[in-house]
């Protein structure tokens, strides 16, 4: 008889979570989609814009990272407002300010207008994807969160998936139509929609969950009781800056950011070193690392949190994302060979890019999270500014791709070590039975 009440609340959690995980993720993931979207299919403008607008490697190099500038000079102010004026408010401003300036790329005409959309761009986006990692540990406990982040994620590689062919096909489909040149016709196709989106962010979301008018008064109880947290061992932004290990974790994820920007935003053009000159072609075959890496991050993140474990799930894909980018630059002018090593490579950098996410969410607590959350991110994000530029500008210097993506292999070893000497404080053990009671639970849904 006294396991009645225990399968009942069982039963309920489950009902709960399904209720959360069908509310949030698939919107936060449609979202993060069109930020990763409207970011990267520069990388595809690259076939035809470069030529269209005399562009050479340096400036497309300088100008695709010159975003993250823009990014990581707002990024800790956007988020330390996030708190103060609601998710809702915050997340529906960004939406609707990026893809306004993602769909005015289209009049780009030469370089100063290149540079400052894409600074532009980087000032609206800021303080999104921290902010969404912020916003996701108002609603999951740790026993949850590799799994949640990682759904949430998988919008990075689907927006490889996705956005090769349709950026191919609105490149070549309406190249011409009204004037306008299929690149043009691109960035106005995939920048309109984060209008929409900001727009229903508003309706959708709510700031917490005693906000949520879709949660009953004893779901909220529920939330409470399983979110409820050791004390914050930060009492402000100050405190957070002032850590050592919050350096250390910026310092990781700024050599995983170096591997993935650089697939990224080059591997068009690799496809096209290899061998491949259809647009359409190129399209189709970006998409194999994006849906293996897919797949990867969710049964790394699922496997993170079954076993408890961050470091490990972090800093060995990392090494591994590295060693198989060494192969697939090695085989370059081979397909086949340089297509499939570079598939795990990109599997391996997202998967450890997934589980790392786990690591900040569960050492910081509280509202300062959400600064020292955007403060490894701003770091963290200026791989994203110079990765490209440095294979840009060897590009440049050597005629080929492979001294940059060398020196991203590099990157990408040094931060499996990083990650693997980042060794977050055990809490007590008074907290450790909490999460392995809900870490039980979270297991039967």
């Amino acid at each position: 008889m006294s396991t009645a009440p225990t399968i009942s609340s069982d039963a309920r959690q489950a009902a709960l979570y399904r209720r959360l995980n069908w509310r949030i993720l698939p919107f936060l993931l449609i979202c993060y989609l069109f930020a990763c979207l409207d970011r990267l299919n520069i990388g595809f403008a690259k076939l035809q814009m470069q030529s269209d607008l005399s562009l050479s490697d340096a400036v497309y190099g300088l100008g695709a990272g010159i975003f993250f500038l823009g990014y990581v000079l707002f990024e800790v102010p956007s988020n330390l407002l996030l708190p103060k004026v609601g998710a809702r408010r915050t997340i529906a401003r960004i939406l609707v300010l990026w893809g306004l300036t993602s769909a005015a790329m289209m009049f780009v005409r030469d370089v100063p207008t290149f540079y400052g959309l894409r600074f532009l761009l980087g000032v609206f986006e800021a303080g999104f994807a921290p902010g969404m990692i912020f916003y996701l540990t108002y609603w999951y406990g740790e026993a949850r969160m590799a799994r949640a982040i990682a759904i949430v994620m998988t919008a990075g590689p689907l927006s490889g998936v996705i956005g090769g062919p349709l950026s191919a096909w609105s490149m070549t489909a309406f190249d011409g139509a009204f004037g306008l040149a299929g690149w043009q016709w691109m960035f106005l196709i995939e920048g309109l929609p984060c209008v929409v989106l900001g727009v229903l962010a508003w309706f959708v979301l709510a700031d917490r969950p005693e906000d949520a008018r879709w949660l009953s008064d004893d779901e909220r109880v529920t939330l409470r009781t399983q979110l409820r947290a050791p004390a914050a061992k930060h009492t402000s932004f100050l405190s957070v800056a002032s850590d050592p290990r919050i350096y250390l974790m910026a310092a990781a994820y700024f050599c995983v950011i170096c591997g993935i920007y650089a697939v990224n935003f080059w591997l068009p053009s690799i496809l096209k070193a290899d061998g491949v000159t259809d647009t359409m072609r190129i399209g189709l075959y970006s998409t194999i690392p994006y849906l293996a890496a897919v797949v990867g991050m969710v049964i790394v993140g699922r496997s993170s949190d079954r076993r408890g474990e961050r470091r490990w799930h972090s800093a060995l894909p990392s090494l591994a994302g590295g060693l198989c980018l060494a192969v697939a630059t090695m085989a370059g002018g081979h397909l086949a060979m340089s297509l499939l090593f570079m598939t795990l490579a990109t599997l391996m950098m997202w998967a450890s890019y997934t589980v790392f996410w786990a690591i900040p969410s569960e050492y910081l607590k509280g509202d300062t999270a959400a600064g020292g959350i955007a403060l490894i991110n701003t770091i963290g994000l200026l791989g994203g500014f110079l990765s490209p530029t440095i294979i840009g500008f060897a590009h440049a210097l050597t005629g080929s791709l492979h001294a940059g993506l060398y020196a991203m292999v590099a990157l990408l070893v040094i931060g499996a070590a990083l990650l693997a000497a980042i060794r977050v404080p055990r809490r007590s053990h008074e907290d450790d039975a909490a999460a392995e009671s809900f870490a039980t639970t979270a297991n039967r849904m």
